[in-house]
């Protein structure tokens, strides 16, 4: 290659550094004007909020004079305002995001439910007078419900009686609005009626059939329910029946005669995901016939319920 040639591809290569340098200035100067473009838009919704918020809505601006002096420069106690009225906002999103996301679990529900049979139970409220008050309108409440081999809906209606006379005034004794309170559920908002939480105990504790087993068989019936849903009901359930197991763990302890056994049941660590092997109590008071079960973190020695048993005269004998 001679030096005419050298100094011609160096002369191309120059110029095609040239051009990009060219493309990238002109995308740049795209960018710096769409920039440009947005930060004059946030400025006018900047000051069409500090309008609202301090001048009248109802007044009409004439077009301002570049050399007129800004009356609405936010001074710190506007500026806190300011952020105090974004962080209401902010709430706001948030609280139209969670009501959407509770429609969402509605609207799961009730495809859930598509399909099965209906027991309506109407509860009216009492002593109302059909001659002051007119039915407005009802709320409606589902649970699902089990008897053996069926499930069903159980829908509890309640109607509401609104006062006839719009101009007789509400009291205590007459309010505008009646309607009966709703019974308590097993779980606060829950799908699960008793009769499905007892059959789901009743499976897991007499009949030794793990959750994903009982979701099968509800799937069968005519349900599907994921199975940490089922695992989500089994919680407040244990808490419901916690008082009788407190009174039944009193009435075997206060027996003059009582046996004792430990037995070894795997629990998953998770932290190593491994079944570790550990030990879950047995009372058995031999006179009443009762028994109750007691965990103390797997330990063998019984922790609490050692201690506990100690105060007691009782002698371990193999079950």
């Amino acid at each position: 290659m001679n030096q005419s040639e050298a100094l011609e591809l160096l002369i191309k290569s120059q110029a095609e550094q040239i051009r990009q340098l060219s493309e990238a200035n002109a995308k740049q100067a795209e960018q710096m004007t769409d920039l440009q473009q947005k930060i004059d838009k946030l400025l006018s919704q900047i000051a069409w909020f500090t309008r609202q918020f301090y001048g009248r809505k109802s007044e009409k601006l004439s077009k301002l004079d570049p050399n007129q002096l800004n009356l609405f420069e936010t001074t710190g106690e506007e500026q806190k305002r300011l952020e105090e009225i974004e962080a209401e906002r902010i709430a706001a999103e948030k609280q139209i995001e969670e009501s959407t996301a509770n429609r969402k679990k509605a609207r799961s529900n009730r495809k859930m439910l598509e399909g099965l049979p209906v027991v309506e139970v109407v509860i009216e409220p009492e002593d109302v007078d059909k001659d002051k008050y007119k039915r407005i309108g009802e709320e409606r409440t589902r649970t699902l419900e089990l008897e053996p081999g069926k499930l069903y809906v159980k829908e509890i209606v309640r109607p509401k009686y609104g006062l006839k006379d719009n101009l007789t005034p509400a009291t205590e004794e007459t309010p505008a609005v009646i309607i009966a309170p709703l019974p308590l559920l097993p779980i606060y908002k829950g799908l699960p009626g008793a009769s499905l939480l007892s059959e789901i105990m009743l499976g897991k504790y007499e009949y030794h059939l793990p959750f994903y087993r009982q979701v099968k068989q509800l799937h069968h019936l005519g349900v599907k329910i994921p199975a940490n849903t089922l695992s989500g009901w089994f919680k407040p359930t244990c808490e419901l029946l916690s008082p009788l197991y407190k009174v039944l763990k009193k009435e075997v302890l206060e027996t003059d005669y009582i046996q004792v056994d430990e037995t070894t049941l795997p629990v998953i660590n998770k932290e190593s995901h491994y079944a570790k092997k550990e030990y879950l109590w047995m009372v058995r008071s031999v006179m009443k016939k009762l028994v109750f079960f007691h965990y103390d973190e797997g330990s063998r020695s019984g922790g609490t319920a050692y201690s506990l048993l100690k105060s007691f005269h009782y002698c371990p004998v193999k079950i």
